[in-house]
């Protein structure tokens, strides 16, 4: 029973997708599980069911109130943009000491795994000096690593594990999440950042 933070190469590589389908496996096997994604970007209140913060919600099976959106997500912002710049846009600032705080309360009230859902990339800036990693670092959590099977996936992979291996962060796993269109093919992503790093999971998720 523990807690994981779930951090990514970059946006839109799927991160939300992999906890949720972690959540529904926990949940399939009577394991306790929790997730929250304290920032979350790109967020529009008129299709919050559909937002990441919505997939989140459903995929714990809670009702879909403002009251279990807020608890998930109190972070919420509707550009879809690096979160300080997010935040910038509506006159908004996040403390990112309150992000911590709140994330080690979470983990304090956890019956089971936790599961915390990054924003961004390892170094996705939160404010003018912070990035997401002074967030991992100040937590110390066991960490997953999302990429995509994007073309220069490989490398950005390497570039964030050499980042949090300095820092004697703990890396459970790197998961691949299948790039939709890309022209690079799947378990060749796979099999190369597994050369370099153990374990690697693929996560296929656009084959019919």
């Amino acid at each position: 029973m523990t807690a994981i933070f779930i951090t990514a190469t970059g946006a839109d590589v799927g991160t939300t997708f992999v906890v949720a389908a972690l959540v529904r496996h926990l949940r399939q096997v009577g394991r306790p599980v929790d997730a929250i994604k304290p920032i979350a970007n790109g967020y529009d209140p008129a299709q919050a069911a559909s937002s990441e913060t919505g997939v989140l919600v459903s995929a714990l099976g809670l009702p879909f109130t403002p009251e279990s959106i807020e608890r998930v997500s109190p972070w919420r912002f509707r550009a879809a943009l690096p979160p300080d710049l997010a935040a910038r846009h509506e006159g908004r600032s996040i403390d990112v000491d309150e992000v911590i705080a709140y994330c080690r309360t979470e983990i304090g009230k956890r019956r089971g795994v936790l599961l915390i859902d990054g924003i961004g990339g390892v170094m996705a800036p939160l404010d003018d000096r912070r990035t997401t990693l002074d967030v991992m670092m100040a937590l110390r959590l066991p960490l997953i690593l999302v990429t995509g099977s994007y073309a220069s996936a490989v490398s950005h992979s390497l570039t964030a594990l050499d980042s949090l291996f300095r820092r004697d962060m703990n890396v459970l796993a790197t998961i691949v999440s299948e790039t939709p269109g890309s022209n690079v093919g799947f378990d060749d992503v796979v099999a190369s950042i597994g050369r370099f790093a153990t374990p690697v999971i693929g996560l296929p998720r656009w084959r019919t």
